[in-house]
């Protein structure tokens, strides 16, 4: 069995515990560590049930919490070299004990419990970021987010999947003509940036397969996106896309911003 379950996942938080029968992890704690107990507590899980927490990059809205979680519970945390530097470095989390984190590198797989973790470098305008692929047995997921745009080797990373949380952050006509200051605007729309509506569904129709389960959509931006028309667009990609599958072939979720989602299971 393999499972993913949002607790968080938008422009300002995000939070997701995957996990097996036996082995459960965050990836990112971008809430209050009030929020992710809760959270898991909606799930039969607590704080002292996870084994490590993976963080994709510093930013604020992806380790908030990582500094009460290490410093009530101890939790193992992984992350590049360039990111624990950072985190050591960011004043907001407080006093983290060094000693809790474990330095990965991308394409180099690690294990937890019965957990195999795939880090994926990615586009983004931080340290040294990553995404995660993660497998047990038959099943693998991923959880791809916070990526300016993608590549042959992001679409090779994600072949096979059973399900994925992938970002779509925002709708490029809303974001232009939105309040956000100028450079705000670039950054955002750059190859170092976020993934677009559009984007997110032509990546999604490059990796499609007959065995292929659930996509979930995360890190919808508040400012710029509305779960409908990301919902809309990303299906309306998929079904125009050059592959023999159209939106209704798989369910489509969106990860919500301040309520966990459904659980995502296969076994």
């Amino acid at each position: 069995m393999l499972e993913l379950y949002s607790v968080a996942s938008g422009s300002s938080g995000n939070c997701i515990c995957v996990g097996t029968d036996n082995t459960h992890v965050l990836i990112d704690a971008g809430v209050s560590g009030k929020r992710i107990e809760n959270g898991l507590n909606m799930a039969d899980l607590c704080c002292k049930d996870l084994e490590g927490i993976l963080i994709t990059h510093e930013h604020i809205d992806h380790i908030a919490g990582l500094g009460v979680l290490a410093r009530r519970y101890g939790i193992p945390m992984y992350a590049t070299a360039g990111t624990i530097e950072a985190i050591l470095h960011t004043k907001s989390v407080g006093q983290i004990d060094p000693q809790l984190f474990r330095a990965i590198e991308p394409k180099e797989n690690f294990i937890i419990g019965d957990m195999t973790f795939h880090p994926i470098a990615i586009s983004h305008d931080a340290a040294d970021p990553v995404a995660y692929r993660f497998e047990s047995g038959e099943h693998k997921m991923a959880v791809m987010t916070d990526l300016g745009n993608y590549d042959q080797n992001i679409v090779d990373e994600l072949q096979g999947l059973d399900a994925l949380l992938l970002e779509a952050n925002h709708d490029v006509r809303m974001l232009q003509l939105g309040s956000y200051p100028y450079p705000l605007k670039q950054r955002i729309l750059g190859e170092r940036g976020h993934l677009s509506n559009e984007r997110s569904g032509q990546l999604l129709g490059e990796i499609l397969h007959d065995m292929f389960g659930t996509v979930m959509l995360g890190h919808l931006s508040k400012e710029n996106n509305y779960p409908d028309l990301a919902y809309e667009t990303v299906r309306s990609e998929i079904t125009m896309s050059d592959n023999p599958y159209t939106a209704e072939d798989f369910p489509i979720y969106i990860a919500k911003r301040d309520e966990p989602s459904p659980i995502i299971r296969v076994q």
